[in-house]
Order: C-alpha cells, then sequence, then structure tokens
C-alpha cells in the first residue's frame, strides 16, 4: 500500500508576495505626491551671521522648490547630493549658467572609460558650484545679488534636459514670513 503525499500549496506565499510587493508600490507612489514642507525664514543673512539653507540634491530634482532667498543676504548652503548619481549645484545668473554648461560639456569624456578631465571656468564668474558624488555633502558660502535673475541648475550632461533645474526666488527682506527655502 502506498500512501502519496500531497506537497503543500505555494499559493499563499505568492499571494502574501504579490499583495506584499503592491502595498509597498501603492505606499511609494502616493509618497510622492507630498512635497517637503518649506521652512519659513526667520532673519537674513549678514556677513556676521548667514543665515543656513539646506538644499538636498535627489536624482532630477532639488529639494526645496522653490528656494527662496532674500536679496542682499548673505547665505551658508549645506548641500547633500540624495541621489543615486553625481549631481551639480550650479547658482547664479545666466552668464554664470552658461559658462559651467560649457566647461561641463568640455569636460565630457570622448570615449566611455575614458577620465574626464576637472570642469572650470575663469576666475571671477560668479555664482556659486558644488559637484557631489552620491551621498555627498557640501557647505558653501554665497552673497545675494540685490538685483536680477538666479538660476539654479545640474550641469551634469543630460541633467538639465531630465529636469533639474530649480526655481529661485528672490524676496525682500518684509516678506520673511513667507515659506523659504
Amino acid at each position: 500500500m502506498t500512501t502519496s503525499r500531497q506537497r503543500p500549496s505555494r499559493a499563499p506565499i505568492l499571494v502574501t508576495a504579490v499583495g506584499f510587493a503592491i502595498a509597498i508600490t501603492l505606499i511609494l507612489f502616493a509618497l510622492r505626491g507630498f512635497p517637503a514642507p518649506q521652512p519659513t525664514i526667520d532673519r537674513a543673512g549678514s556677513a556676521d551671521a548667514p543665515r543656513d539653507v539646506s538644499v538636498i540634491m535627489r536624482d532630477y530634482l532639488f529639494q526645496p522648490d522653490p528656494l527662496r532667498l532674500i536679496a542682499g543676504e548673505r547665505v551658508r548652503f549645506t548641500i547633500l547630493n540624495g541621489g543615486l548619481e553625481p549631481h551639480e549645484f550650479v547658482l547664479g545668473d545666466d552668464e554664470v549658467q552658461r559658462a559651467w554648461e560649457a566647461a561641463d560639456a568640455a569636460a565630457t569624456p570622448p570615449l566611455p572609460l575614458t577620465t574626464a578631465p576637472p570642469a572650470s571656468v575663469p576666475p571671477g564668474t560668479g555664482g556659486v558650484r558644488v559637484l557631489l558624488a552620491s551621498g555627498g555633502q557640501a557647505s558653501a558660502v554665497f552673497d545675494v545679488p540685490v538685483t536680477g535673475d538666479l538660476f539654479l541648475m545640474c550641469h551634469v550632461p543630460g541633467h538639465v534636459e531630465a529636469g533639474m533645474v530649480g526655481e529661485v526666488r528672490l524676496v525682500s527682506a518684509d516678506a520673511t514670513s513667507a515659506p523659504a527655502g
């Protein structure tokens, strides 16, 4: 007399795994719709006491967005690359952006697996530029101009095209109760 043993079904394990994957996907999708809260500006930065501003670079975006700065203040940026790729923080007017775009294009390796030359712009170009590897962090002090437009971009090849452009809003010192970057 032979008895046949039935193997336990793997269906409950499969259903549980698929259900877990769906739940995680829905949670991550829902969290994308909630932007980081905008901090408030409590004071304008000065030469003696720069205002601290934190910026996180993620894959193809900057946070906070928009970045709010007070015209004429001095800020100390703490910049963190929270993305998986290297990213660049370039803050400045149109001339600064064009200079770093050209410098990064010239420093792009001509062939795969070749070493790129370092990117540089002429002294006195202005603005601020920080290039960070994934997980990197750096600080930079910047004097916000009183007039003119500022732009925030990542000129690593392909990143501007992928949307890594942040909005910069210059606000007056009396508008410091508004949310800020």
